[in-house]
């Protein structure tokens, strides 16, 4: 893992949905690499924390602050 995360521990969840992904400078567009059911690694204090109607917390993530997909 990078250097910047070795002062904080990490944290680990499941992906539970994936958008389809970004554009590139040419419009083009450039799907996910995580995908639905991955268990990713990403650090302590990334994405935005969001509830849903049920009362259930979520965490939305970027895929850039993914910092690693543990292989099963």
């Amino acid at each position: 893992l990078p250097d910047t995360i070795s002062k904080e521990k990490p944290q680990v969840g499941e992906v539970l949905s994936v958008g389809p992904g970004g554009t590139n400078k040419e419009g083009k567009l450039v799907p996910m690499t995580v995908k639905k059911g991955d268990n990713v690694v990403y650090a302590k204090y990334s994405g935005t924390d969001i509830k849903d109607d049920d009362d259930e917390d979520y965490l939305l993530l970027s895929e850039k602050d993914i910092l690693a997909i543990i292989e099963k």
